[in-house]
């Protein structure tokens, strides 16, 4: 199938499992992502959490007695969206919001209605991206893209994450010169891989 063939959602179907081995397989799959997903229901209770936004509870909390409850910055999104929902009911508003705990803890929050007219229903839903860990998945396919050697790699890594190169050096424990220099051999390669793109 090409890149450009459409999905259609019937083509589930044709996934040979039962009703419940279908429950247990989808589940499955929210549990693998890198994203942290949370559904709430009307009133703002927590239906389900991946594993992934319980990870990222408890980055944000900073405090593993409070890991299980949906930081305030989360909750205070979602309890926005909550509250103006009668304001635009037919509309898909999507509120988005970032989270930063620290240079390696960056997180992208977007909330938004799911409406389920088959269950007569609608959640909140809610997924957490880590920033920091989706740079450096970029910046390790560009390493092998570029065909960088182990040092270039941790340097582009750091650069990708919005180090200077100061700060790079620092990490390190390397000279400025030898960041600069290592810098100006990553744009070459990546120069070259571009010209051969074209």
């Amino acid at each position: 199938m090409s890149a450009k063939t459409p999905v259609q959602p019937q083509q589930l179907d044709n996934i040979e499992l039962s009703e419940s081995q279908r429950a247990y397989f989808f589940q499955e799959v929210i549990e693998g992502l890198q994203d942290g997903i949370l559904l709430l229901n009307e009133t703002g209770e927590l239906i389900y959490a991946n594993t992934s936004a319980l990870s990222i509870f408890s980055q944000i909390n900073q405090d593993s007695s409070s890991s299980n409850f949906i930081p305030p910055a989360i909750w205070r999104l979602c309890k926005t969206l909550l509250e103006n929902r009668s304001l635009l009911p037919n509309k898909a508003i999507i509120l988005s919001n970032e989270i930063v705990v620290d240079r390696s803890k960056i997180f992208r929050v977007r909330a938004r209605w799911l409406n389920l007219e088959r269950f007569n229903r609608s959640y909140l839903l809610v997924i957490i991206e880590n920033r920091y860990e989706s740079l450096k998945n970029i910046a390790l396919a560009e390493v092998k893209k570029y065909e960088l050697t182990p040092r270039e790699a941790e340097i582009w890594c750091l650069y990708r994450a919005k180090f200077s190169y100061k700060e790079i050096a620092a990490q390190l424990y390397i000279t400025l010169n030898t960041v600069k220099k290592h810098m100006r051999n990553i744009h070459t390669k990546r120069q070259a891989f571009l010209s051969c793109e074209d």
